[in-house]
């Protein structure tokens, strides 16, 4: 079983975890729809990336008109 030598102090501790906080998001507009995207990702809303289509959209189904 592993018991430490010397005590570590609060401090001590707390400085060692001083690295480990959550850092916000950091989004940017995209330039092709305005909406808000992650830096260097495809864009959710439409599909593009450093303006080329990466990813096609499809048009939506209303599945309410397709199930009657």
């Amino acid at each position: 079983m592993a018991v430490q030598q010397n005590k570590v102090s609060k401090s001590r501790r707390n400085m060692r975890r001083a690295h480990d906080a959550l850092v916000a998001a950091n989004p940017n507009e995209c330039p092709s729809c305005g909406e808000l995207k992650r830096p260097h990702h495809v864009c959710p809303s439409c599909g593009f990336y450093a303006d080329r289509e990466v990813v096609a959209k499809t048009a939506e189904v209303d599945l309410d008109e397709d199930a009657a």
